[in-house]
C-alpha cells in the first residue's frame, strides 16, 4: 500500500497533501514573513468563534495539554479554587495538572457514559462559595461524550465564576460562539479538527480578565499573559516557535475556510460518524454511548465478546490494511475507539469498516457482538 495509513484517532490526524507540502519550506522565527503568518492565523482563529470583539488568542508551543496547563496557571490565582467536572480521562488529567500547579482543586465526578450535569453544578456552586473557576471538557474523547457547554456556561455566568473550556477535540467542528457562550478561556490545538499537524496549542482569553492575569503563572514558558504581551509588542513569539507547524496550520485553516468553515466540517464529520456506526452495526458492534450524547468526533465500541478477541491482534490486522485504530480509555469495560475526524470522508470510513470485517475474519470471529 503506497498511501499513508489513515489515522482513525482523536489526533494526530490524517492531513491533506497541501498541508504536508506547507512544511517543506524553512522559516526564520523572527522574520517578517513568518510574523505575518502568525498574525493572520491568530485573526482567522478568532473569527471561527466570533471572538474578535471579546477575546484575544494566544498561541503556545507544545501539545494541547501544554496549553491547558498554561491556561490554568495564567487564569487561576494562587489562592484560586478550580472545580473540574469529571466524566472521563481528560477531565482527570485537567484535575491532576491543576493540583500539581498548587491550585486548590475539587473534582465533581460523573459517569463516563453520561454528560456532566449543569443542575448539579448549579447546586455545587451555590453550596461552595470558595470555588473561583470551573473546568469543562467540551468533548471528552475518553468515551466520546459531547458535554453541554452552553448550559454549563450559563450556570457559571449566573454564579459569577470563571469558565475554562478544554475544546481540544471540538473546536472548529462543534459550534462555539463567543457572543453567546461566556467563557474566560477556551483551549484548542493544531492537530485536531482544524486538520493541521500537532505541536501548537492556542488559548482564547476574554479581554475583560486579561490584565488581571499578569504575574499569576508560576511558569516562564507557559505564561500566556507574558506571551500575549510580547507578541502584541513585537509580532514575535517569545521563544522558538514550531515554525513548520504554524505554517501548516495556516494552510489547513485556508482549506477549512474553503470547505465552508465549521458547519461544513461538522457536516462531513457527521457523515463519517453515520457511515461508521451503520457499517459497524452490520458487523455486530455496539457503541458504548447513547447516540443522544455522542459527539461525531470519536466513537467508543464495546469489544467483541468472542474469546479469541484481543486488541493487539485486532489493531495489527486493521493496521495491515491501512487503518490505525485507537485503544479504549475506559476502565470498567473493554472497548476500542474509532475516530471520525481528519482529512477523510465517508469513502474512507466505508473502507475502514471493511478493514475491521477482514480483521475479524483473520481472528476467526464471526461477529463483533459484545459479551454484554
Amino acid at each position: 500500500m503506497d498511501r499513508d495509513k489513515i489515522l482513525l484517532t482523536p489526533g494526530p490526524l490524517t492531513t491533506t497533501l497541501r498541508t504536508k507540502i506547507a512544511m517543506l519550506r524553512d522559516w526564520g522565527s523572527w522574520d517578517a514573513d513568518f510574523n505575518a503568518v502568525t498574525a493572520r492565523l491568530r485573526q482567522s482563529l478568532l473569527k471561527i468563534i466570533h471572538g474578535e470583539e471579546t477575546h484575544v488568542v494566544v498561541p503556545l508551543q507544545g501539545s494541547g495539554t501544554f496549553s491547558v496547563e498554561a491556561a490554568v496557571a495564567t487564569l487561576v490565582p494562587k489562592g484560586g479554587h478550580v472545580l473540574v467536572m469529571d466524566n472521563g480521562a481528560y477531565c482527570k488529567r485537567a484535575a491532576r495538572l491543576t493540583t500539581l500547579m498548587g491550585r486548590t482543586c475539587t473534582v465533581m465526578g460523573f459517569d463516563e457514559a453520561e454528560q456532566v450535569s449543569p443542575a448539579a453544578l448549579d447546586e455545587k456552586l451555590g453550596a461552595d462559595k470558595t470555588i473561583t473557576h470551573v473546568m469543562l471538557i467540551h468533548c471528552e474523547t475518553g468515551a466520546g461524550v459531547h458535554n453541554p457547554l452552553q448550559a454549563v456556561a450559563d450556570v457559571c455566568a449566573r454564579h459569577g465564576k470563571g469558565l475554562i473550556v478544554d475544546a481540544m477535540s471540538s473546536f472548529a467542528a462543534l459550534p462555539i460562539d463567543a457572543r453567546e457562550v461566556k467563557f474566560d478561556a477556551l483551549i484548542a490545538a493544531s492537530g485536531k479538527c482544524l486538520e493541521g499537524v500537532p505541536g501548537m496549542g492556542f488559548v482564547f482569553i476574554r479581554k475583560a480578565i486579561l490584565d488581571g492575569c499578569a504575574g499569576q503563572s508560576q511558569s516562564l514558558a507557559m505564561d500566556l499573559h507574558d506571551q500575549y504581551t510580547y507578541m502584541e509588542k513585537t509580532g514575535q513569539w517569545r521563544f522558538t516557535p514550531p515554525t513548520h507547524v504554524v505554517v501548516a496550520l495556516a494552510e489547513a485553516v485556508k482549506q477549512f475556510e474553503e470547505e465552508g468553515g465549521q458547519p461544513a466540517r461538522l457536516a462531513r464529520y457527521t457523515k463519517n460518524y453515520q457511515t461508521l456506526i451503520h457499517g459497524m452495526a452490520r458487523l455486530g458492534f455496539m457503541p458504548f454511548l447513547d447516540p443522544s450524547i455522542q459527539a461525531p468526533i470519536i466513537v467508543t465500541f464495546h469489544a467483541p465478546g468472542d474469546a479469541r478477541y484481543d486488541f493487539k491482534s485486532f489493531y495489527a490486522a486493521a493496521r495491515s490494511r491501512g487503518f490505525i485504530l485507537y485503544p479504549g480509555k475506559l476502565t470498567q469495560v473493554e472497548t476500542f475507539r474509532v475516530g471520525c475526524i481528519g482529512a477523510i470522508g465517508s469513502d474512507e470510513m466505508e473502507q475502514a469498516v471493511q478493514a475491521v470485517a477482514l480483521a475479524l475474519e483473520d481472528m476467526g470471529i464471526a461477529s463483533g457482538e459484545p459479551a454484554i
